[in-house]
């Protein structure tokens, strides 16, 4: 996914940087960076690789040669980030979050040109932030470029510019990712997680809107292109991304996760169980949420060590993920034994890991295990935000699942997403036995979009039901 955090200050604004960057970690595991501008005019940038020790450890001892009164950074998906970049309008920094699907056609396009030259790589393959960094060189001004550059990019694409002038924050055509404005005082931060801001000292103003451009300056913000009227935020972000002390258009993730567990206990009246649990982390709140509206207690049966391991959904492989699934999460069996469990996840993207995760409990003794998802079942793979490494859509349980029922994952779609139908009935009962749970129940859409509380036009529910 990513995530990413500018300011420009009064004084050296290092620090705040180095932590406004560090609250984003949950958003990746790859690739951090930040990059500086001093008073001099000069730019200073360091990038590590985060795999295998989170971001605080592997940048604070670049922070004492890390000066400046304007900066940015981020938690990349996997490419080096932020990039520093000479062009038509002089030097400027940049990074991105989102997804350029159209990576090698922009690339093929720009090459036709004569004069362009990509040097920035991840892997083998082009760094999308660079190509959006040429984009924006083709025309006359950042407003323009900015623009230009999103209108180009088929996926999504928010990003943060550090030039002289100050710190741009453009937020994607349509809103997927959101970007955040914060004041203290005279000084203005922009963040991609709201949680970020406050203690580093500021305070949330503004929230920009769909394709909408500011310059943070010493003198306050100024306004750059204008929002526009089509919405699409990703619901996502508050399922399981998000952090819970966070918000998006005003709506705190936390507070949406508790609605959505309350909200499965609502329609799940007369099962007999002894506790409810969540998966840690994220599946915690729905737990919660679940164990108030049906009177049934909160029991933590596996507890996360969160010290050292980062999110599964992260990995590079299938292997490296049901690994750090199984060692991250520990059993208590004193809430397990002879007990039939309820337990609540915020979704079920592959399944493997959950699979894995559960087939244990029978060995410590569990009696019942229930499971409940806080979304619909996933049949669609992001087109827009880089969630998962995820190629095809049969990586998907519920794909899978189809295929199992119908010999092609492609047929009958439109039937196993209406939660109405016996092919929805089968879709997740198939999934319940491959699973080997005892009973096993998705959140409603409705349910999902009224917890969240914003109209559903201005909701991206495509993983969901393939909608646009």
């Amino acid at each position: 996914m990513g995530g990413f955090f500018g300011l420009i200050a009064g004084d050296d604004c290092s620090v705040e940087l180095f932590y406004g960057v560090d609250y984003h970690s949950h958003l990746g595991n790859k690739r951090g960076g930040m990059l500086m501008l001093d008073e001099a005019g000069g730019f200073n940038r360091v990038i590590h690789d985060i795999s295998n020790a989170p971001f605080r450890a592997k940048f604070s001892s670049d922070l004492p040669r890390l000066h400046g009164g304007s900066g940015i950074g981020c938690i990349s998906d996997y490419e080096d980030q932020p990039l520093l970049i000479k062009g038509s309008m002089g030097r400027f920094g940049i990074t991105t979050v989102g997804k350029v699907n159209n990576v090698q056609e922009l690339q093929e396009e720009a090459l036709l040109k004569k004069h362009a030259h990509f040097a920035e790589s991840a892997g083998n393959e082009l760094n999308p932030t660079e190509i959006v960094a040429s984009l924006i060189c083709e025309k006359d001004s950042f407003a323009e470029g900015i623009r230009y550059a999103q209108e180009r990019i088929d996926g999504s694409c928010s990003m943060l510019l550090l030039a002289e002038e100050g710190v741009y924050a453009a937020r994607d055509l349509v809103g997927r990712t959101p970007i955040v404005i914060g004041q203290r005082g005279n000084d203005y931060a922009a963040a991609f997680e709201a949680c970020s801001l406050y203690n580093v000292g500021f305070r949330i103003c503004r929230w920009l809107g769909p394709g909408e451009t500011v310059l943070l300056t010493k003198s306050g913000i100024k306004d750059i292109n204008h929002p526009l009227s089509r919405k699409k935020v990703c619901a996502f972000l508050w399922i399981y991304y998000g952090f819970p002390a966070s918000s998006y258009e005003g709506v705190n993730v936390e507070a949406v996760r508790y609605r959505c567990g309350a909200k499965l206990a609502q329609r799940d009246k007369g099962l007999q169980i002894d506790s409810v649990s969540g998966v840690p982390d994220s599946g915690t709140a729905y737990a919660l949420g679940f164990s108030h509206e049906s009177g049934v207690p909160f029991r933590r049966s596996y507890i996360k060590y969160t010290p050292t391991w980062a999110r599964s959904f992260l990995g590079d492989n299938q292997q490296a993920r049901l690994h750090t699934a199984k060692m991250k999460l520990i059993p208590i069996q004193e809430f397990i034994k002879g007990k039939s469990l309820l337990y609540c996840e915020d979704s079920i993207v592959r399944g493997t890991q959950l699979k894995d995760t559960f087939a244990r409990l029978p060995e410590l003794g569990a009696a019942k295990i229930h499971v409940r998802s806080g979304c619909p079942p996933i049949l669609f793979n992001c087109k827009f935000l880089n969630f998962s490494p995820s190629k095809s859509d049969l990586d998907l349980a519920a794909r899978r699942a189809v295929k199992t029922l119908e010999g092609d994952e492609n047929k009958n779609l439109d039937k196993y997403i209406d939660d109405t139908t016996p092919e929805y009935a089968r879709l997740v009962e198939q999934i319940r036995q491959d699973m080997g749970f005892d009973t096993l129940k998705y959140q409603r859409l409705d349910d999902l979009l009224e917890a969240i509380g914003l109209p559903r036009e201005q909701l991206c529910t495509y993983c969901w039901d393939g909608k646009e």
